[in-house]
């Protein structure tokens, strides 16, 4: 993954997430709740996330998102 400045505005780093590898590919991407919530805030992303049909899950300080429109089981 490529390094992004300090400062970076909320749709450049929007673009720059949905853009990653593992996005086109229908995989999972995850980010930091303090760095999604320092960024672009909470709202923002969830916004985001759900424009594009995908899933999201808040776990440990991680936002973990899945970057397709597949259901998603927790398995205990």
């Amino acid at each position: 993954m490529t390094q992004l400045p300090d400062v970076i505005s909320p749709e450049k780093w929007i673009v720059h997430l949905f853009s990653a590898k593992s996005v086109a590919e229908g995989g999972t991407v995850r980010r930091k709740v303090a760095d999604v919530e320092r960024l672009i805030g909470r709202d923002r992303f969830l916004h985001e996330v759900r424009r594009r049909g995908f899933r999201v899950v808040e776990n440990a300080g991680q936002f973990i998102i899945f970057c397709n429109r597949e259901p998603v089981y927790v398995l205990n």
